[in-house]
């Protein structure tokens, strides 16, 4: 019995390690800033300290293989960016409205250096979250001293009241400031709309009486889900008018309904669900087109009673709608102290990604954050680099925006262990415009499959690469390059040239 054991543990572990890993695949990691949760570390850290943490943290990420950063920019009606619209974020200096010192833009260098390892920036904001804490100081040039008619005080926290078209307005115009001004890829909201109810009602009396758009009292949850929609429609609109290539993404809680209240919701026990507690219609969005993907926070582990994640999965898969759809993976929970035992076994987080792979329309997945990559996840990490994500992934086009592929490399020339190439010069097109280099790599004699992602062998920003030494004997190999444009289309792939490496 032992060695059938061994034997079976063994042909698994190769079996895992061996299955060729998707050519296209989202890989994220959250990076959030609301309370210091992950960046910076602390607040009031020096500039270098700052950076210093950016570094580590992305370095971190691109060894583990991720290919996009998800990075709060806007936790609470605040900014980590210059604004004329709203003050500086006390997370980041210490204090509500105080500038970096020296100054230098956080976003602006983090969209740099995540761009220069060949990963997407998302910029992550909350949209009507103003205080965490109602007693707290805010910055003297904050928007609520401004127009204190827009606030709501719900439980110890403050929120822009989503019923006033004044407030909707307003958070698409620091949106619409973020994607004129920086070079964003994606703008990215998550679950918190309308807030997790307490045991109060939402105070809203005034903004429904005031602009209830013919909705009758009895009617007032179907107004608030109505509120979101105006918002997430002209996000989108606006969005694309400046940048057609920005995606725009929503991350939601794990459940839209449950079966029970709506034989379209999943087949959950969830006490709260986006539809109904958090007034946001997450699915409609998709449906209508007004967001680009949905990346649902299955927070949950394999065979969960009331939440199951595989169930879940499936669930969002089928209605994605011809939209991308990514799962939010928690790695926070994994820890030999759990009181979930599902979350003490290394195999959890491996078992999802299996899970995930195996359903259609689901293409790949983020995790939340970014700090816990640096604690015991029980080989997780591991689990991503030398398995999971050993083989290079890009992330998957998006053929509703833009499906044509841009114009191949025009020469590749080679010296030693370098390779460069020339790419056409005159593109008008922004989404048309080289933005990255698949370099493509496999040993003379080995058959080249251009759909297996174990012959990508890195993706650059760069029109060069000097390749190390592979082999202590130098062997031949062939090397081809493809460009990807804005959105990951991919163009015909050069001839091969030839390098002893």
């Amino acid at each position: 019995m032992k060695f059938l054991y061994l034997f079976v543990v063994s042909f698994l572990l190769f079996i895992s390690v061996n299955a060729q890993s998707p050519k296209y695949e989202f890989r994220a990691v959250w990076v959030a800033t609301v309370a210091n949760i992950d960046w910076p570390s602390k607040p009031g850290l020096s500039v270098k300290e700052q950076q210093r943490e950016v570094i580590s943290i992305l370095n971190r990420q691109q060894e583990l293989g991720m290919n996009a950063i998800i990075l709060q920019v806007r936790p609470a009606a605040d900014a980590f960016y210059p604004s004329e619209l709203e003050p500086w974020s006390k997370y980041l200096t210490g204090t509500p409205g105080r500038a970096p010192k020296p100054f230098y833009d956080p976003l602006e260098f983090w969209i740099n250096e995540t761009h220069k390892r060949g990963m997407e920036l998302h910029a992550w904001l909350n949209p009507f979250r103003v205080a965490n804490n109602y007693t707290r100081p805010l910055a003297a040039n904050h928007i609520a001293f401004k127009h204190p008619e827009w606030i709501l005080k719900y439980g110890n926290k403050l929120y822009f009241d989503p019923g006033l078209p004044q407030t909707r307005s307003f958070v698409i115009a620091v949106v619409k400031d973020i994607v004129t001004r920086y070079n964003v890829d994606a703008i990215h909201f998550d679950d918190y709309f309308y807030p997790y109810p307490l045991d109060e009602d939402f105070p809203d009396t005034t903004s429904f009486a005031k602009y209830s758009r013919g909705f009758s009292l009895n009617d007032k949850a179907d107004w608030r889900r109505e509120n979101v929609d105006i918002l997430i429609e002209q996000l989108n609109k606006t969005i694309k008018q400046i940048k057609p290539w920005v995606k725009f993404g929503i991350s939601p809680f794990g459940v839209w309904r449950n079966s029970t209240t709506d034989p379209r919701g999943s087949a959950s026990k969830a006490g709260t669900t986006n539809y109904d507690q958090l007034f946001a219609n997450v699915i409609k969005w998709q449906e209508k087109g007004w967001i680009d993907y949905l990346l649902p926070q299955l927070y949950w582990q394999i065979g969960h009673q009331a939440v199951d994640f595989k169930m879940l999965a499936n669930w969002w898969a089928e209605h994605s709608y011809g939209r991308a759809m990514y799962v939010g993976q928690a790695a926070y929970k994994v820890s030999p102290s759990s009181k979930t035992k599902a979350w003490t076994m290394p195999g959890e987080l491996p078992a999802q990604i299996r899970v995930l792979r195996s359903i259609e329309n689901i293409d790949g997945s983020a995790f939340f954050s970014s700090k816990h990559f640096n604690r015991n996840l029980l080989g997780f990490q591991d689990s991503l680099r030398l398995d999971f994500y050993k083989n290079k992934a890009i992330i998957p086009p998006m053929s509703w925006i833009d499906n044509s592929p841009p114009q191949p490399v025009l020469k590749v020339k080679k010296r030693g262990k370098r390779v460069k190439w020339k790419t056409v010069v005159k593109v008008t097109e922004e989404m048309d415009k080289p933005n990255s280099f698949v370099l493509y790599l496999n040993k003379v004699g080995t058959t080249f499959n251009s759909e297996n992602s174990r012959f990508i062998y890195k993706i650059v920003q760069n029109t060069k690469f000097k390749f190390p030494k592979i082999n202590r004997k130098k062997q031949l190999y062939e090397v081809r390059i493809s460009v990807l444009d804005r959105l990951h289309n991919e163009s015909k792939i050069s001839t091969p040239v030839l390098l002893k490496l």
